[in-house]
């Protein structure tokens, strides 16, 4: 596939540095996820050290421009707790964007509301396990058009 898909990411803790680690280095992922592409991430602090190194022209304090990003095909929430991590995850389902989360807080209170929403906009909303935080990105790039492997 030609681009790839994009990538935002919302939040650059424990959980979302090591999804960036990973979505950095191409060369050492599974082919199945080589086309990931990392293209905009939201933190609260521009200047917070971080485990992980990345553009400056990629960071952004607000979580609306990774998720009106045109270049971000799926947003992985990845800050935890229930807002707003409820109201982002809303607004880029809006966005026709689909969305990855490990965020079982606000599944387990507004799961439904979400998935309606999902079903709604027509896109996935796709949730594991903080262990597993990277497997539904590989079950989202089978999904997406264009997402398998040449």
């Amino acid at each position: 596939m030609g681009s790839g898909i994009g990538i935002g990411l919302l939040g650059l803790g424990t959980v979302g540095g090591g999804v960036a680690s990973i979505l950095q280095s191409p060369s050492e992922r599974h082919p199945l996820v080589a086309d990931l592409k990392l293209v905009r991430v939201a933190v609260r602090d521009l200047n917070r050290p971080r485990s992980v190194e990345l553009p400056n022209e990629i960071l952004t304090t607000d979580p609306a421009v990774v998720i009106n990003d045109p270049a971000v095909d799926v947003v992985v929430e990845v800050i935890g707790g229930i807002e707003p991590a409820r109201s982002l995850i809303l607004q880029a389902i809006a966005a026709g964007k689909s969305v990855v989360t490990a965020n079982k807080a606000v599944i387990a209170r507004h799961g439904e509301e979400i998935a309606d929403a999902a079903a709604k906009a027509g896109v996935y909303v796709l949730i594991e396990a903080a262990v597993g935080g990277g497997i539904p990105i590989i079950e989202t790039a089978q999904a997406i058009p264009g997402g398998e492997p040449d």
